[in-house]
C-alpha cells in the first residue's frame, strides 16, 4: 500500500497543500511547529477517524476556515488505486470513498491502512485500555472482512441497552438487546483472541531485536467479563441489576483489555518511559508485519520526530528494516536522521516551512 498523492486544506497551519511521495523512503523536516508532524496526522485522520493528537474539534481545524479537508489517492499491492476524501467540521463529517459517499466513518478507515509511531505511543504500553482496544480492532477491521459489521452490531446493541438502562427498562426489552450483545460479543471476543495469538510470535521477534532485556513474550486477553467462568449472556444477566442501578453496561468486550507478558520485568509498572517507547515501538512494527501477512501487503509507516523518540542505534536498526521489506516509510524530524544517510537512493525529502510543503530532492 503506497499513498500516491496527499492533499490537505484548512488542517493547523496548512491553508492548501499537496504531497506526492515516493514509493519507498519520505523525510519530512522543518523547525518546530513547522507542520511536518500535521502531514502525518491527516494520513492518521483518514486512517483512523480521528488525530493522534486529539480530537478534531480540539484545535485541529485552522481557525480562519470552517472545516478542514483531506484527499488520498493510494496504490494497493494489486496495483488497484483507490481514492478518498474526508470534510470535517469538528461537530460534522463527510466523506467519499472511490467515488462514492459513505455514511459510516469506519468505512474509509477500514480502506487505508497506516501505522504511526509518535510521541504519545507509550501509552499503548502504559495508558488505559481505550488505546489497546483500538489498536487490536483495528487489526480486525483490516483483515477479518466482517469484523467491521459485528462490531457495529454490538455497538448498536451496547447503545440500546444503555438507554434501557438510563430508563429503567422493561425485561423483556432488556432481554432483546441483551442477546443481540451476547451474540455479537462473544464473536468479537474470538476474533480478538485469534488475532492475539498471531500477533504474539510476531511480536516476540521484533522485541527480541528492540528490547531484548524485557524478555516480552505472550499477550493475553481480558475480555471484559469472567468468560472463563460465565458465557456472556449470564454475565449481562447477573449484572443486570447493578447496570439498572448505574445506568451502564458493566460486562462485555466493550469493556476489554489485553496485556503484556514480560519475564525480564515485574510488569509494565516497572518500564521506564524508554523501555515503553520501545514496547510500544515492538508492537506496532509486530502488528505491521502480521497486516503484511494477513493482508498481503504493508501498511504505510509513519514514524513521527524519529531522532527525539529512539537512539542512534534503534534508528539504524528500524529504518533498515523497514526500507528492506519495501513499505512506504514517512520520517519527520528538524534535522535528516543519520539512519536515513543509506538510503539516499530511495529517498524523497520534502522540507515543511511555516505550512509550505518544498521538495529538496527526489531519487529518479
Amino acid at each position: 500500500m503506497r499513498i500516491t498523492r496527499l492533499d490537505i486544506s484548512g488542517l493547523r497551519r496548512f491553508d492548501a497543500v499537496s504531497l506526492a511521495p515516493g514509493p519507498s523512503l519520505n523525510l519530512l523536516t522543518g523547525d518546530n511547529g513547522a507542520g511536518k508532524t500535521s502531514v502525518l496526522e491527516a494520513m492518521h485522520l483518514m486512517a483512523y477517524g480521528r488525530s493522534f493528537r486529539g480530537r478534531v474539534r480540539d484545535g485541529l481545524i485552522r481557525q480562519d476556515v470552517p472545516a478542514l479537508e483531506i484527499f488520498v489517492e493510494w496504490e494497493e499491492a494489486g496495483g488497484r488505486i483507490r481514492k478518498a476524501g474526508l470534510r470535517h467540521t469538528g461537530a460534522v463529517w463527510q466523506g467519499r470513498l472511490d467515488g462514492a459517499d459513505v455514511t459510516q466513518l469506519g468505512e474509509l478507515c477500514a480502506a487505508l491502512a497506516v501505522v504511526t509511531f509518535e510521541p504519545g505511543s507509550h501509552d499503548l504500553v502504559t495508558g488505559g485500555a481505550e488505546n489497546r482496544r483500538r489498536l487490536l480492532d483495528w487489526g480486525l477491521f483490516h483483515v477479518e472482512p466482517d469484523f467491521l459489521r459485528v462490531w457495529r452490531r454490538y455497538a448498536r446493541a451496547l447503545k440500546q441497552r444503555n438507554a434501557l438502562l438510563k430508563a429503567g427498562g422493561r425485561t423483556a426489552e432488556l432481554d432483546g438487546w441483551e442477546h443481540e450483545l451476547a451474540e455479537s460479543g462473544e464473536a468479537i471476543t474470538r476474533s480478538r483472541e485469534t488475532y492475539l495469538a498471531q500477533w504474539q510470535p510476531r511480536l516476540t521477534a521484533e522485541a527480541g531485536t528492540l528490547a531484548p532485556a524485557l524478555g516480552i513474550e505472550q499477550l493475553t486477553l481480558q475480555p471484559g467479563w469472567r468468560r472463563d467462568e460465565l458465557n456472556l449472556s449470564d454475565a449481562l444477566l447477573l449484572a443486570r441489576q447493578r447496570d439498572l442501578a448505574t445506568g451502564f453496561t458493566s460486562v462485555g468486550p466493550h469493556r476489554a483489555d489485553w496485556r503484556i507478558g514480560f519475564t525480564g520485568i515485574p510488569g509494565r509498572d516497572a518500564l521506564s518511559r524508554g523501555q515503553a517507547k520501545l514496547t510500544a515501538l515492538a508492537l506496532l512494527l509486530s502488528q505491521a508485519r502480521l497486516h503484511a501477512g494477513l493482508a498481503g501487503e504493508w501498511p504505510v509507516i509513519a514514524l513521527d520526530d524519529l531522532a527525539s523518540e529512539l537512539d542512534r542505534a534503534h534508528r539504524a536498526r528500524v529504518v533498515d528494516d523497514l526500507v528492506a521489506t519495501g513499505a512506504q516509510v514517512f520520517v519527520t524530524g528538524t534535522d535528516a536522521p543519520e539512519a536515513l544517510l543509506a538510503h539516499t537512493g530511495s529517498l524523497v525529502h520534502i522540507h515543511v516551512e511555516e505550512g509550505r510543503l518544498r521538495p529538496e530532492g527526489q531519487a529518479r
